[in-house]
């Protein structure tokens, strides 16, 4: 896993490199600010541990339940992802680290499609990166140095969702305020109304067995 995730920020950086022009999202940007030493280690500790995104269940209900999702969520996916093996290992590895940090899966799958239109590469103007436009200072902050991991597909996703969920957490509960930091526009109502109108598009119903 650790030299595939090289081997895709080698991937980006060659193409950059070479001129080739990789897709741009227009998302904002995390800004860099001071964390006291007890955040940060939490924070260290809960992107450290990239163990597979095997999702647990409590019940026989609650493992169909995620099996509904993921068919009918699939099949929502598919224009953008059309690779099946590829929309499978992304909605798995998604539902496992939206739920690890405590948010919302649709809440998770309506700020990709905002950040960077389920694009894997994409970077921003800012520099941000990968599916939930991850600022490379979080690697230096938070993680071992290395930017290029942000490519990889579960680092990125686990990243991002520790992210939202420090920045829920800093604006005690208030996820309009929190979107507004995960972007860098931190009391403006485009960003987070934009999110939650994606939300809408996710949110599975399961006695319709399809997104609603």
């Amino acid at each position: 896993m650790a030299l595939w995730s090289r081997r895709a920020g080698l991937l980006a950086a060659a193409a950059w490199m070479a001129g080739v022009h990789l897709p741009t999202a227009h998302a904002g940007a995390q800004l860099e600010e001071p964390l006291m030493d007890s955040v940060r280690s939490a924070l260290q500790a809960a992107v450290s541990d990239l163990s597979p995104p095997e999702p647990v269940f409590t019940s026989t209900d609650a493992r169909l339940h995620y099996l509904r999702w993921l068919t009918a969520t699939s099949d929502k996916l598919r224009r953008r992802m059309p690779d099946w093996e590829m929309r499978r290992d992304f909605l798995q590895t998604l539902w496992y680290e939206a739920k690890r940090s405590g948010l919302e899966v649709s809440l998770v799958l309506g700020l990709i499609q905002v950040e960077s239109g389920f694009r894997r590469f994409v970077i921003s103007y800012a520099g941000a990166r990968g599916y939930m436009q991850i600022m490379p200072f979080w690697a230096r902050v938070i993680g071992d140095g290395d930017a290029g991991k942000l490519f990889h597909m579960q680092t990125n996703l686990r990243f991002g969702c520790v992210i939202l969920r420090h920045y829920l957490e800093r604006e005690k509960g208030d996820m309009y305020m929190a979107l507004g930091r995960y972007n860098g526009s931190r009391g403006k109502p485009q960003y987070p109304n934009a999110v939650f109108a994606a939300q809408r598009q996710w949110v599975f119903d399961p006695q319709a067995g399809r997104p609603a």
